[in-house]
């Protein structure tokens, strides 16, 4: 059977998640399930296609899934390493942009700045696709968001809780949690909540959905019978000179087995990996039966393929 070109589109570029509505949410959903349960019907759909990726970060699960991702679809990936010298630094953002569009179909970005993500896209004629900024990390959400449903069948109404800085992560989740109707509480130190503006946006996208977004400070409050518990680390990669100030902070946002006793029965737990096991999560959490962080880890690779099916189909 041949690989059908999605039924819908997504806008041009994915920056923030928010250019995604509804439809393009349960679309992408749908596609990224058949491309896990049948990957050879999509073993040439995009032949010919070129993605290069820029990152100044390290990553592990964002690069690995990306590469393989485009391969297993037929086209290639070319990585430039921006560790040292950021984007912009060499060279202008709009020169980067306008240069990589003669040569490739799409580019994959994985940035300190949000800002620098959206000027390479206004300069760029080909998508451009956030794999990390210090305002969002789309693709990691919803592929989180996809991993719920495979657990509960629905993420409409299901109590998401999240423990920890109010990050990229953080927004992200906001902004596709309420995309799918889902129940999110944030709990988070005074002082480290999310950021005001990507708060509104998340809410004014859950009265759409019958979702909710509600903020806290109490750990066991946003926790109590939720169906699912999320945490990240606590200093993000350029954050760490915080780090020993952060863990005085947040230590009482440890996610661990007397966090979750106030989580329902049946509970999962989500991190977006790398994990600093002892400060934000335990062992006796990360590796029970309750964790499912690496069916996250996995589902990266199946939605980044349907996100750039949707996007070079």
């Amino acid at each position: 059977m041949n690989a059908q070109a999605p039924a819908i589109s997504l806008a041009s570029d994915l920056l923030t998640g928010t250019e995604l509505n509804v439809a393009q949410v349960r679309e992408l959903f749908q596609l990224a399930a058949t491309v896990k349960a049948h990957p050879d019907r999509y073993k040439n759909a995009l032949a010919g296609r070129f993605l290069a990726m820029i990152f100044e970060k390290p990553s592990l699960r964002t690069r690995v899934t990306f590469e393989v991702g485009i391969a297993s679809l037929g086209g290639a990936a070319i990585f430039l390493d921006h560790a040292r010298e950021r984007l912009g630094e060499r060279e202008s953002v709009a020169d980067v942009g306008r240069s990589l569009s003669r040569w490739v179909h799409a580019i994959v970005a994985r940035v300190f700045s949000q800002e620098a993500l959206e000027l390479l896209a206004v300069h760029a004629s080909v998508p451009v696709i956030s794999a990390l900024s210090d305002l969002y990390h789309p693709c990691q959400t919803l592929a989180d968001f996809f991993t719920l449903e495979e657990k509960f069948g629905a993420a409409r109404g299901v109590k998401f809780a999240y423990v920890g800085d109010g990050n990229n992560i953080c927004h992200s989740l906001m902004i596709a949690g309420a995309q799918v109707g889902a129940h999110i509480r944030i709990a988070t130190p005074a002082g480290f909540e999310p950021n005001a503006s990507i708060v509104e946006t998340a809410r004014r996208l859950a009265a759409e959905t019958q979702g909710k977004i509600e903020l806290f400070h109490s750990p066991e409050e946003a926790v109590s019978g939720a169906q699912a518990v999320y945490t990240d680390v606590w200093a993000s990669m350029g954050q760490e000179s915080e780090t020993e100030s952060r863990a005085g902070i947040f230590a009482a946002y440890q996610v661990n087995s007397a966090l979750l006793s106030h989580a329902a029965p049946d509970a999962v737990f989500f991190h977006c990996l790398p994990a600093h096991r002892g400060s934000e999560v335990t062992d006796e959490v990360m590796d029970s039966p309750r964790s499912i962080v690496f069916d996250q880890a996995e589902n990266r690779l199946h939605v980044q393929k349907a996100i750039l099916l949707m996007l070079l189909s």
